[in-house]
């Protein structure tokens, strides 16, 4: 399912990477920084897909939510990890949101 986000603006925090090997571990790491982020008040929700190259974009209220989990004890330990253990090279770019469109098909009609 794709984030639902409030009306812009926000900002968006978009983690492009390439993994240097398979792990069971980096996943279980992901899922437990999920969690964490879900608690700092001005978390939003994330999308993320992921093969050898990876993209995640998390959604935020505001630059200080961002900063607040830059600085996130967890976070920073999983950064460390990510560089010795799993990445190839990443990078991490923030965006401010202005304007947002989409569609989505409904399945709740009856076919003709």
């Amino acid at each position: 399912m794709i984030t639902i986000t409030p009306q812009p603006s926000y900002y968006a925090v978009i983690f492009t990477s390439i993994l240097d090997q398979h792990d069971p571990e980096y996943f279980k790491i992901n899922d437990m920084l999920k969690q964490q982020a879900e608690k700092i008040d001005g978390f939003l929700g994330e999308d993320s897909a992921r093969n050898d190259y990876g993209i995640s974009i998390s959604y935020w209220k505001d630059l200080d939510a961002i900063q607040e989990w830059r600085q996130n004890a967890d976070h920073q330990w999983a950064k460390e990890k990510g560089r010795k253990d799993f990445y190839k090279e990443y990078k991490i770019r923030i965006a401010r949101v202005e304007r947002e469109y989409g569609f989505k098909k409904s399945f709740d009609a009856p076919e003709l």
